[in-house]
């Protein structure tokens, strides 16, 4: 019998996937990105000491009162921009992006873009 997989559980599949591709690099810290229908959030991430070191989001004080809704183009051109400006800020200059098994397309791609336009490398 055939089983269904949900949408959910195929993105983690994805993302377990690019992750172990990602294992072989320089340890250069990622960039990792999470969408939900209303909100959208990053993270600068050491996986080899295991720690974040910025994230930006748009359930951030900052980063809300500039924006009408999270969930949408706008919103994640804003969190890309200001998690560029904290993780420049903090000393990391360069990362690995991490689209975390979504397709890089909508937010994902808008997020990734104005990072780069301010200043991220990757």
């Amino acid at each position: 019998m055939l089983q269904m997989v949900s949408k959910d559980a195929a993105r983690r599949r994805i993302h377990l996937r690019i992750r172990a591709r990602m294992g072989g690099r320089a340890p250069v810290p990622r960039l990792n990105v999470f969408r939900s229908l209303k909100h959208i959030y990053a993270q600068v991430v050491d996986d080899t000491r295991g720690l974040t070191l910025v994230a930006a989001s748009t359930r951030d004080k900052e980063v809300r009162k500039t924006l009408k809704s999270g969930g949408n183009v706008a919103a994640a051109k804003v969190v890309g921009q200001v998690l560029a400006q904290r993780a420049i800020a903090a000393g990391v200059p360069r990362v690995v992006f991490d689209r975390g098994g979504y397709a890089y397309h909508g937010r994902v791609k808008a997020l990734a873009e104005a990072a780069r336009e301010a200043g991220l490398k990757f």
